[in-house]
C-alpha cells in the first residue's frame, strides 16, 4: 500500500495552520494538518491552577480583521467570546519612576507630563517632513519624522511590547508596513492616520490602535482548542516531520503539466516512519523548525529560514492579595522604556482586564523579561527571576507581601525578529514558492507576528492553495 493521499498538508498546528486547515477544508479539499505536540495551539497555552487562570503565552488579541469574529461564529465560541474591560484602554508608560497614562486624545496629548512641550511642539513639524529614499530603522524613522522623545517614551516601550525587540534594529518597512504605508502613500503620518481611517472602515478592517481587545472565558487557548474540534481528523498531533521531497521528476507528472508538482512529507509518528503524498504544503511552523524539513529542496531557503533571529522571553505570572495593591489597577498595564534602565519590560494587570483570571480578594499579574533589549536575564535561574520581578513591582507598583502564587514560563524563541534587511529574506521565500509551485509558508515570521495577522495571513494562503489544486 502505497503512502497517504491528500490534497493539502498542513505542518504545524498553530494558528496559522489551523486557521488554513479551517478554511481549505470548508472549500471541500482533504487536508491533513501534521502537528509535533501532543495539542495544537503553539505557543496559545493557558493553564488554570489554585484558582488562577494563566496564560503562558499571548495574554489577549486585538479583533482587527472580521475573520475572526467568522471562525469564532463557525467555531461555537460565541459565548465564551470576552472583550476586555474597558478600563483596559488606560496603558500606562514608566518615566522617571512613575507611571503615567498614555494620552488616548489630542486633550491628554496636550496636558499630559509624558512628553516634554518641546516634544508636543515638534509634533507640528511632521505633516512637512519629506520622503526617505533608503530603509529605516524603526528608530530612524520615529526620530526624523516625530523626534528622539516619542521614540524613547512612546514607540521603544511598545516595540519592547509587541516584538520584545529593541527599535533601532528592525526594519520600519518589515516590522510596522502600514506605518511606513502612511508616509509612502500619503507622505506623513498625521495626514496617513486621518485618510487611513476611512480606507480601513471601507475595508471593514480596524487599527490595532482602536481594535477591540478580546480573549475567551477560558482563555486564549480555547480558540485552537475550538478550531481542533472542528476539525476532527484532519490532524495528527505527535507527528514530526522530518524531510519534504520532490517527486515530479520521477515521471509522475505529465509533461504538458510543467508547474503540477507532488510532494512527499515524512513523518514521525512514535517510533514509526510515515509517509503522506499531496499537490500543496503549506508550511505553518516556526521558521527554525521549517529549515531542515526544506533542506533537500533548496539549502539557500533553508540558511534563511534557520538565520532569522527569534528573542527570548520570560513569562512570570503572579498572584496577589488585593490588599497587598497599593494603586489601582485602572488599566491594561504598564510597559518601560528603555531609558530607564530597568530588569522588566512591562506588567500586564491580568484580572482587571478580563474575569475570572484570579480568586475572589486576589489579583493576577504579568511581567516579561528579557527580549532583544536585555537577552542575558533569561539564563537566570527561576529563583533570580523571581526575585527581580517582585523587586522591580514593589519600586513601581508599591506592593507590599508575597505572591500566594507564581508560575515562570521560559520561551527560548519567542518571537521573530523583522530586523533590517528583512526584505532579503521574504525576497527569498517568494522565490522558493515560485519554483516549488504548491508549496507556501505561512507562519508569523511572515506577514505580522499577531494572533489576527496570523489569521489574516492563513486567509491568504488558503486563498492561493485554492488557486493552485484548481
Amino acid at each position: 500500500m502505497g503512502p497517504e493521499k491528500v490534497d493539502v498538508v498542513i505542518v504545524g498546528g498553530g494558528i496559522s495552520g489551523l486557521a488554513a486547515a479551517l478554511g481549505i477544508t470548508e472549500r471541500g479539499l482533504s487536508v491533513r494538518l501534521l502537528e509535533r505536540e501532543s495539542e495544537v495551539g503553539g505557543t496559545m497555552k493557558t493553564v488554570r491552577e489554585d484558582g488562577f487562570l494563566v496564560e503562558t503565552g499571548p495574554n489577549s488579541a486585538l479583533e482587527t480583521t472580521p475573520l475572526i469574529g467568522e471562525i469564532v461564529r463557525t467555531c461555537g465560541l460565541t459565548e465564551k467570546f470576552l472583550y476586555a474591560n474597558p478600563v483596559g484602554r488606560n496603558r500606562y508608560v514608566l518615566r522617571s519612576g512613575i507611571l503615567h497614562a498614555l494620552p488616548l486624545s489630542p486633550l491628554e496629548l496636550l496636558t499630559t507630563h509624558l512628553f516634554s512641550f518641546s516634544a508636543k511642539l515638534r509634533l507640528l513639524r511632521e505633516p512637512f517632513i519629506g520622503r526617505t529614499l533608503h530603509e529605516e530603522s524603526v528608530a530612524d524613522f520615529v526620530i526624523r519624522r516625530i523626534g528622539r522623545e516619542f521614540l524613547d517614551y512612546a514607540v521603544d516601550p511598545f516595540v519592547a511590547g509587541i516584538y520584545a525587540a529593541r527599535p533601532d534594529q528592525l526594519s520600519v518597512r518589515a516590522a510596522f508596513p502600514k506605518l511606513h504605508a502612511l508616509e509612502e502613500k500619503y507622505g506623513g503620518l498625521i495626514k496617513g492616520m486621518i485618510q487611513g481611517r476611512r480606507e480601513r472602515t471601507n475595508r471593514r478592517e480596524k487599527g490595532k490602535d482602536r481594535a477591540e481587545t478580546f480573549s475567551f472565558r477560558d482563555g486564549l487557548q480555547s480558540l485552537p482548542r475550538a478550531i481542533a474540534g472542528k476539525l476532527g481528523d484532519v490532524i495528527s498531533t505527535g507527528a514530526k516531520v522530518t524531510q519534504i521531497r520532490d517527486i515530479s521528476l520521477n515521471d509522475q507528472v505529465p509533461n504538458d503539466e510543467p508547474d503540477a508538482r507532488r510532494y512527499v512529507i515524512e513523518y514521525l509518528l512514535g517510533d514509526q516512519n510515515h509517509e503522506i503524498e499531496s499537490e500543496s504544503v503549506v508550511l505553518s511552523v516556526p521558521s527554525y523548525a521549517a529549515a531542515p524539513v526544506i533542506h533537500s529542496l533548496s539549502q539557500k531557503t533553508s540558511k534563511t529560514l534557520a538565520d532569522i533571529p527569534y528573542a527570548p522571553v520570560i513569562s512570570v505570572f503572579l498572584g496577589y492579595r488585593e490588599t497587598d495593591i497599593q494603586r489601582p489597577l485602572d488599566g491594561f498595564g504598564f510597559l518601560i522604556p528603555a531609558k530607564e534602565h530597568r530588569n522588566i519590560l512591562g506588567c500586564l494587570w491580568s484580572s482587571s482586564l478580563f474575569p475570572g483570571r484570579a480568586t475572589p480578594g486576589h489579583v493576577a499579574l504579568t511581567v516579561f523579561i528579557g527580549g532583544s533589549r536585555n537577552p542575558a536575564l533569561c539564563d537566570l535561574d527561576d529563583d533570580h527571576i523571581q526575585r527581580i520581578v517582585m523587586e522591580e513591582l514593589k519600586s513601581i507598583m508599591h506592593i507590599d507581601g508575597k505572591p500566594i502564587y507564581l508560575k515562570v514560563t521560559r520561551w527560548t524563541k519567542a518571537i521573530p525578529q523583522y530586523v533590517l534587511g528583512y526584505h532579503a529574506t521574504l525576497d527569498t521565500l517568494s522565490e522558493f514558492e515560485e519554483s516549488h509551485p504548491g508549496l507556501f509558508f505561512c507562519s508569523n515570521y511572515r506577514g505580522g507576528i499577531s494572533i489576527g495577522d496570523c489569521i489574516q495571513s492563513a486567509k491568504v494562503v488558503t486563498e492561493r492553495v485554492l488557486d493552485h489544486v484548481a
